[in-house]
């Protein structure tokens, strides 16, 4: 097979517990977002306008709707000869184990994929991450630093900074000192879980790691640190610009609310950097005559007869005569029935919300989960 410069392993597995019903029957980056998306679609369409066209993504938890949703990548442009998206489930090994222990264990058992073309570099991304990103220009700083490991960083809210890994640099941006969610950070450049590996260098990190009986083989807490130990040549590559980890209700509710402000670092009518999706073919959605519908992103298929505010509907949407959906998320082929009144609520897929009935309140601190 023909050697590629960099490919790309995206980490698709995860469960996602902590946004609860979202993810019962789905992995986290197959779960909708922004009405007609889906968290992953970000990732994949980033390594579009990458000029990276060789994907391995990495499923495990709940992959059946994930799996069918990419499909073989011609969504996103990424269907290549001797190229494309290729789907890596765990298998069972020697030892008959049949789930990655870990997102570095998750790369181990895909060394052959990787080797099949023996790449100079590998980019290692997270699938559920909302964000627009040009990895090609980290791959040019990489090579111009001449790194073993470049690690994405951000600034993020020194109140937030101990969720994260936290980078310490010198003046150079090389990376001194990695600390994973320290109490007291001594600054708040957080790893964003962007990753670009020499592949030789990681290969071999990754063969010694998978020997250390302690070890839980993750980047954050075994590679990074041994690569630090070693005094590898580690280096954060600062990014500016639109960024969430959305592993929570509260932070994905959030992101979505996110496309209905006026963001200049998060626009998706920008014609830069496009996000792609594997569309549904549904019918235009229809507003009736009393209907009203402010700020709002409402997708193909919908049937709105009653009133929408700062919200966003996905396809196949019904809302009822009377009915009141704001500041809410609702899911494909949900619908709300006529006087019924949603508010500060995500409602999940083919729910049904009866006549009248109240759900969530502005007034909450907490969002209503409905699925």
């Amino acid at each position: 097979m023909t050697d590629t410069k960099c490919i790309a392993m995206l980490l698709a597995g995860g469960q996602g517990s902590r946004l609860k019903k979202l993810t019962k029957d789905n992995a986290k980056p197959g779960v909708m977002f922004g009405g007609k998306y889906r968290i992953i679609d970000f990732s994949l369409s980033n390594c579009f306008h990458s000029d990276i066209f060789t994907i391995g993504v990495l499923i495990q938890y709940k992959p059946l709707i994930l799996g069918r949703y990419i499909g073989n990548g011609s969504s996103w442009a990424l269907d290549k000869i001797d190229q494309g998206i290729y789907i890596l489930p765990p298998y069972a090994d020697k030892e008959g184990e049949r789930w990655y222990r870990g997102t570095a264990h998750a790369v181990y058992q895909n060394i052959e994929f990787i080797d099949m073309y023996d790449p100079e570099y590998v980019l290692v991304l997270s699938g559920d991450h909302i964000y627009k990103m040009d990895y090609s220009e980290m791959l040019d700083y990489a090579e111009e630093k001449d790194a073993d490991l470049t690690v994405s960083v951000m600034e993020v809210d020194w109140k937030d900074a101990s969720r994260f890994g936290i980078m310490n640099v010198d003046e150079d941006n090389k990376i001194i000192e990695f600390e994973e969610k320290p109490d007291d950070p001594k600054n708040n450049m957080a790893s964003m879980g962007i990753y670009i590996f020499r592949w030789k260098t990681l290969r071999d990190a990754l063969l010694r790691d998978e020997k250390k009986e302690d070890s839980v083989h993750d980047f954050g807490k075994n590679i990074i640190p041994m690569m630090l130990e070693e005094n590898r040549n580690v280096y954060a590559f600062p990014f500016e610009g639109y960024w969430r980890d959305v592993g929570t209700i509260e932070s994905y509710y959030e992101a979505n609310m996110d496309l209905l402000r006026e963001r200049e670092d998060f626009d998706l009518y920008s014609k830069k950097m496009r996000v792609y999706s594997n569309n549904i073919n549904s019918q235009p959605h229809y507003v009736g005559l009393y209907a009203s519908i402010n700020n709002s992103l409402i997708c193909d298929g919908c049937m709105i007869e009653g009133t929408v505010n700062n919200s966003i509907l996905s396809y196949d949407v019904k809302i009822g005569k009377n009915a009141i959906v704001k500041d809410s998320i609702i899911f494909s082929n949900a619908e709300i029935e006529d006087g019924a009144v949603v508010e500060k609520t995500i409602i999940g897929e083919n729910m049904r919300i009866k006549k009248n009935k109240r759900i969530g309140n502005m007034d909450s601190d907490e969002i209503t989960v409905v699925g």
